[in-house]
């Protein structure tokens, strides 16, 4: 029977693995917590409390803006429609 080509004695060989490798543990960190939240409630209270305020003004601007751009294809649209249905003959 002949060998096949991988089993050759020449043939290269896979490194060797070592499977009980553990990886070190990390210590502790010595640096202090700046403040510790009890729940996700205080977390998204601190949120809105803090940071929503200051930008609720933009976010508003652009969702007005965004809505107005959706608004102008749609009348436009319907006005092209009822034009549509002014000239055609109905039976």
């Amino acid at each position: 029977m002949k060998p096949l080509p991988n089993t050759q004695l020449n043939a290269h060989k896979f490194p060797l693995v070592d499977y009980h490798y553990h990886a070190p543990m990390l210590n502790g960190s010595s640096a202090p917590c700046l403040q510790t939240s009890k729940s996700l409630r205080d977390i998204t209270r601190d949120y809105f409390d803090a940071e929503a305020d200051r930008e609720f003004i933009s976010e508003a601007a652009v969702f007005t803006a965004l809505i107005v751009m959706a608004i102008m294809p749609i009348v436009t649209g319907i006005s092209a429609v009822l034009q549509l249905l002014r000239i055609l003959p109905l039976f």
